[in-house]
């Protein structure tokens, strides 16, 4: 018996990151190569033009798994009935612009776009916030879509974590599907925690934890933290374009984690609506070490937390909330 298709909204389809997710939501790398689906793409009316030509090559590709295409400037027609909502769109950081300014823009358009989710989306829509800054981005839409469930409305943090993962197994020569249970703490900007230290490596005899493989807490305490913290800004400086095609595929691990469920004995990092764990503040979407199961993410509970990293989660948790009163002072 063939699926009914799932109805996908990428948001700014027609920039970068867009350009690389949607032919992968359409080869069923996001839900699974059984999986139809429809996809819903929208940009802003000066990048009208783009989306067409994105959608002609959609056509062009003849994917067997996309049953339709609605390519559209209208932000009510593009959340019409849909299940999963990424949004890529968001307002970037231009040269000389201070945060404040760059926060007012996205508050506007996540407060417009979380009315259109909550009036005209499927029940249970899952959202993923990718465009930055994710986490407050991602707060702005639970704030103006209530009745939308907190637990629905999530921010990017896989591609810090799959980051994460891809320096250690650089570093320890291994297969990248080899490491697993590293943790992004917090928000997705440099002030991230890339926690390793429950992190652990499969080799021919047994799981073995990360830090016992790598021996350098220098190190793993250091360069390696900074590295996955800036590795967009290096990304930047090496393509004069921010990651993309890395943002992209991430995107599709995070919902496909999401709905079809973790593996056993493995988490991955996803920003979530706090409820005050480890300790952290409530009430930001701060990333946190999850499972998922039947379409429901639930954060990993009891991990030690030492005293580096206790002050890391502190800084990043802080950070958090001032982003969100300088959202909160764009409203007033």
């Amino acid at each position: 018996m063939a699926k009914e298709p799932v109805r996908v909204l990428v948001t700014g389809a027609a920039g970068q990151i867009g350009y690389a997710l949607v032919p992968m939501i359409a080869r069923g790398v996001m839900l699974g190569p059984d999986q139809p689906v429809i996809l819903h793409m929208l940009d802003i009316p000066p990048a009208a033009e783009a989306l067409n030509g994105v959608k002609m090559e959609l056509v062009d590709a003849a994917f067997p798994l996309l049953k339709g295409v609605v390519a559209t400037t209208d932000v009510v027609e593009a959340c019409t009935g849909v299940n999963i909502a990424v949004m890529v769109g968001g307002f970037p950081r231009k040269e000389g612009m201070e945060r404040k300014d760059v926060m007012s823009k996205n508050v506007s358009i996540y407060k417009s776009q979380a009315s259109a989710l909550e009036q005209h989306a499927a029940p249970n829509c899952k959202v993923l916030v990718v465009a930055n800054p994710a986490n407050t981005n991602a707060l702005i839409l639970k704030e103006f879509a209530p009745s939308i469930p907190a637990k629905n409305i999530t921010a990017l943090t896989r591609l810090d974590h799959n980051r994460a993962l891809g320096q250690i197994s650089e570093r320890l020569n291994v297969q990248v599907c080899d490491v697993k249970n590293v943790i992004i703490w917090g928000n997705h900007s440099s002030t991230q925690y890339p926690d390793v230290n429950h992190a652990t490596v499969k080799t021919p005899s047994g799981e073995k934890p990360v830090r016992e493989l790598v021996k350098d807490d220098a190190w793993l305490n250091g360069e390696f933290i900074t590295t996955v913290q800036q590795r967009g800004a290096a990304i930047i400086k090496a393509r004069k374009l921010s990651s993309a095609l890395s943002a992209a595929s991430s995107a599709c691990d995070h919902i496909r984690d999401w709905v079809l469920g973790t593996p056993e004995g493995t988490w991955v990092s996803m920003g979530v609506y706090s409820d005050g764990s480890y300790n952290v503040p409530a009430g930001v979407i701060y990333s946190f070490p999850v499972t998922c199961k039947n379409g429901e993410w639930t954060i990993v509970q009891g991990l030690a937390i030492d005293e580096l990293s206790r002050k890391k989660l502190d800084l990043t948790g802080a950070e958090l909330c001032e982003e969100k009163e300088l959202a909160y002072s764009c409203l007033s």
